[in-house]
């Protein structure tokens, strides 16, 4: 049985959902999507005492990190296909417990080969969840609130990232060992799984027989499920190259942004961890304005433009070493506030772009450029910050930006010449 695209969804809460029902399934899907960005970093606090105890070079450790990524980026396309055919709450359920086992095996780890399973785990656990989470916002949610519910969705994934190292290094700190730490991640999941089979039915289609009331310019009808159509949709590779580039840009920021900031002004900067917290935390404000903006937005390629040009000209400006460091630091704090507006609109854009019945195939499939940007940026910003100078960073991550955006320029224009060829041969 297929369920139904973005578009022909939109339908679905007209007839059956409420504002209370929209909350709920909003709230459950912001929980989820948090959950999988913290175990993004599982393991990265423990770095430095894992290289302590147990003499892994940095090497050694990032591998973990591409291993994490690689699997979550392979897997997640595959994902977008399983939602497509048993729904998105049981793929949800199975995420939660490869996390537990994740956790489960951290806590136990004792030697590479442990972290590595970890990791993998780790990984496979956060493959499903953009296909799933957007295929049940899709299919749940009224078009009134859509922006905003992926605003919340951005945030929460934001606030997942934050909380991860206070969690991790904090529970260290108290217990005087990290693998209470890894228990208490494994637990904190386990406790997600519980919420979300005991709160199912807020999170399974309304209605999932319902025709289209506006049928998709892509189609007229639901692909099969396991059908690979949507792949000749040039609007999918460059949704997915849009994901590749902006995540390089954050991938540059979140790595290497301490390193380039105190070889540009040559001295100590204690507070670096708070501007790139600044930067997470302008990000999430501009997420809660983008819900708000792509209200009432036809063009989303423009928003998408104007924010993350910005950031980009931010970004130039800020490592150009002509300011004061505490400045500096602002403006990349500030760079966070345009790539956080841009997340809606973003998220609508490949709404707009998806064929009927392949909702979870393109999001799982354009969304794997966020874990491949992951895995490919760090080895190339760091070669950059090796050879190329301190300003190469901001630099590489500005130009990234507008890849960025000149992908969803592009988007943009096809979804809306398929939509007028649409109404061009309607009868």
């Amino acid at each position: 049985m297929n369920h139904p695209s973005a578009a022909s969804a939109s339908s679905a809460p007209h007839l059956g959902s409420s504002r209370s029902q929209d909350v709920e399934t909003i709230g459950l899907i912001g929980l989820a999507h948090g959950t999988s960005h913290f175990f993004h970093l599982l393991l990265p606090p423990l770095f430095p005492l894992l290289a302590a105890d147990h003499g892994f070079s940095y090497a050694e450790l990032g591998l973990l990190v591409t291993v994490f990524f690689v699997i979550s980026g392979v897997g997640q396309a595959l994902a977008g296909f399983l939602v497509d055919r048993v729904g998105a709450w049981p793929v949800l359920m199975g995420a939660m417990g490869s996390f537990v086992l994740a956790a489960l095996a951290a806590a136990g780890a004792q030697d590479y080969v442990g972290f590595m399973l970890a990791a993998a785990l780790a990984g496979a656990g956060n493959a499903p969840f953009h296909p799933a989470d957007f295929s049940i916002l899709n299919q749940r949610v009224s078009p009134s609130r859509l922006g905003h519910a992926f605003s919340v969705h951005g945030i929460s994934g934001n606030l997942g990232w934050a909380a991860a190292p206070l969690v991790v290094t904090g529970v260290t700190a108290a217990t005087g060992s990290w693998r209470w730490a890894m228990l208490v991640c494994g637990l904190w999941a386990l406790m997600m799984a519980v919420v979300l089979w005991w709160r199912a039915a807020a999170l399974k289609p309304i209605t999932p027989h319902l025709e289209p009331m506006q049928p998709p310019p892509d189609s007229t009808r639901a692909e099969p499920a396991f059908s690979l159509a949507f792949l000749r949709l040039p609007s999918v590779w460059v949704c997915f190259s849009f994901f590749f580039f902006s995540t390089c840009s954050l991938a540059a920021v979140q790595s290497f942004l301490g390193p380039a900031m105190d070889r540009l002004y040559g001295e100590p900067l204690g507070w670096l961890a708070l501007m790139i917290t600044g930067y997470m935390l302008a990000s999430t404000v501009g997420m809660v304005l983008g819900g708000f903006v792509v209200k009432s937005s036809v063009q989303l390629e423009r928003n998408i433009t104007l924010a993350l040009s910005a950031s980009a000209g931010v970004l130039l400006l800020a490592g150009s070493g002509s300011l004061p460091a505490l400045l500096s630091g602002g403006l990349v704090a500030l760079a966070g506030l345009g790539t956080g507006l841009a997340g809606p609109s973003r998220d609508m854009l490949i709404r707009r772009a998806a064929p009927a019945g392949a909702t979870g195939r393109v999001y799982g499939t354009v969304y794997s450029g966020l874990d491949v940007g992951f895995a490919a940026a760090a080895p190339v910003f760091g070669w950059l910050l090796d050879h190329g100078g301190s300003s190469s960073l901001f630099v590489g991550s500005a130009v990234a930006l507008l890849l960025a955006v000149s992908c969803a320029v592009w988007a943009g224009q096809g979804v809306r010449q398929r939509a007028a060829g649409s109404l061009g041969s309607a009868p």
